[in-house]
């Protein structure tokens, strides 16, 4: 099921009414219901994908258990080893079985031997597969860590698993913050609910009138970019840029505001980052809770930063090529990382990669320094120039179309698929990026502002906005629900 659906729309206050004045006096008939109810969400997408997260539940549920019971480390050892390697196998099967088939027959056939690809499955990739089996491998890890105790309660941990708003596509949310909240009574608070509603209303904005309304100029410049100038190109990918942003931060949104309505708070996973001042700042601001876990499972275990140069270096490749194929199972997300790693490295090396951890741009003052409007437009440009290895469908896509900027002497006009002005969108993005400035101290309040008519006249603005750009004829759905 979509968030930007008629089905959600009429699902979420089914849920929501039942779930306060039914099933509210008891918890765990309150758990229960919730838990049936994220496993009707994703169920209406395809029901058989339903037996994945309930293996991935049970398989974590008792290794949790397993793993706090045993006597040595070597026994919690060997139990953490089957949760990781079940999640593994379970993600490497339906995400990449088909990629390291397709590779090998590649590498091979550079040596002079032809093979046939029927060893290739029709596999369907579950929705959200990256994204569950990460969340309850955490939940192993920080148990064998020492950092949370297991629970006993197996329909309360089965909710923390698949809690339908950020079920598909996150916010990844760790057991230390998530569990308890659905472990212990919630009570309705009007402040969070409407938090909430306005949350939902900024994050269908973002999805409807920014991520769709470029969706269809983006594929037709990439799809077509022999046939386009170098000025239609560049804007196809500042465009793709803006698209991604408001696809997946408005998922975020519409998940974390959605969160709020049933009494829980999800975890950030965007802070306005096409507002940071380098490649470091850009990752903890961007897809943040996916950030924390390659940096607390992966990164610091290898050694980090603190090991010696060449070890720091390494680790620095790993985290971001690991966090490149978590993306898809193409070659296009790895060279992506590793085009992250490459501009990560010179603050690595001049120890300039924790500038920025606790500061907005214009931190104290309402335009920024020269200097730091310096580095957010190159970080920007740098990202954005990234940006094209994970549209394309391939490498010699992304690359023939990087050519096609830098080479290509061509001006054929570009003209919409729908008829409308390239001046209209231009204008949508201006916008979009002052307001966000006007926000940028709190990225859950985005419409922190005192006077209550100026309120009024965004939320009418936002609301028409959405309805214009509406479009019930096109399936979109949300770019990282491939991942």
């Amino acid at each position: 099921m979509l968030f930007n659906s008629f089905d959600f729309i009429l699902f979420l206050p089914i849920v929501f009414v039942l779930y306060w004045f039914l099933f509210y006096k008891k918890l765990k008939i309150q758990n229960l219901f919730l838990l049936l109810s994220s496993y009707f969400f994703y169920g209406f997408w395809d029901w058989r994908f339903l037996f994945l997260i309930l293996g991935s539940t049970i398989v974590d549920f008792f290794v949790g258990q397993a793993i706090h019971s045993s006597p040595t480390r070597r026994k919690k050892k060997s139990w953490l080893r089957i949760s990781i390697l079940f999640n593994i196998a379970l993600l490497g099967f339906f995400k990449y079985y088909n990629f390291f088939i397709d590779s090998w027959i590649d590498l091979v056939s550079i040596f002079g031997y032809q093979l046939q690809s029927t060893w290739t499955l029709k596999i369907i990739l579950p929705v959200g597969i990256s994204f569950y089996t990460f969340q309850t491998m955490s939940y192993s890890l920080d148990i064998y860590h020492k950092k949370i105790s297991p629970t006993k309660d197996f329909i309360s941990f089965a909710t923390f698993v698949s809690f339908f708003p950020q079920l598909v596509a996150g916010p990844i949310e760790r057991a230390s913050n998530l569990l308890p909240q659905i472990l212990n009574k919630r009570t309705f608070t009007y402040d969070q609910a409407v938090n909430g509603l306005k949350l939902i209303l900024w994050g269908f904005f973002k999805k409807l009138v920014i991520a769709d309304s470029l969706a269809p100029i983006v594929d037709d410049i990439f799809d077509g970019y022999i046939h386009h100038s170098p000025t239609t190109l560049i804007m196809g990918v500042f465009f793709f840029a803006f698209q991604i942003y408001g696809d997946f931060s408005g998922y975020s949104d519409i998940a974390i505001g959605t969160a709020k309505l049933f009494g829980i708070e999800l975890s950030t996973n965007f802070k306005f980052p096409y507002f940071s001042r380098n490649i470091a700042d850009f990752w903890r601001r961007w897809h943040i809770s996916l950030s924390i876990w390659f940096r607390d499972y992966l990164y610091i275990p290898l050694g980090g930063s603190r090991a010696s140069t060449l070890v720091s270096i390494r680790n620095v490749f790993i985290i971001f090529l690991v966090s490149g194929f978590w993306h898809g199972a193409n070659w296009t997300f790895i060279v992506w990382g590793a085009i992250h790693a490459l501009l990560f490295l010179p603050l690595l090396l001049t120890k300039n990669n924790r500038n920025h951890l606790h500061t907005n741009i214009a931190q104290n003052t309402l335009l920024p320094t020269i200097k730091e409007f310096v580095q957010v437009l190159t970080t920007f440009c740098l990202v954005t120039l990234s940006w094209i290895f994970f549209r394309a469908a391939s490498l010699s896509h992304a690359w023939n179309y990087l050519k096609a900027i830098f080479i290509n002497n061509q001006h054929q006009s570009y003209a919409h698929p729908s008829g409308y002005r390239m001046i209209d969108y231009f204008v949508i993005i201006i916008f979009f990026i002052v307001y966000e400035y006007c926000i940028r101290k709190d990225e859950r309040k985005p419409f922190n502002f005192k006077n209550k008519f100026v309120r009024f006249l965004i939320y009418c603005a936002l609301l028409l906005a959405i309805l214009l750009f509406y479009d019930d004829q096109t399936d979109r759905s949300f770019i990282y629900f491939q991942f």
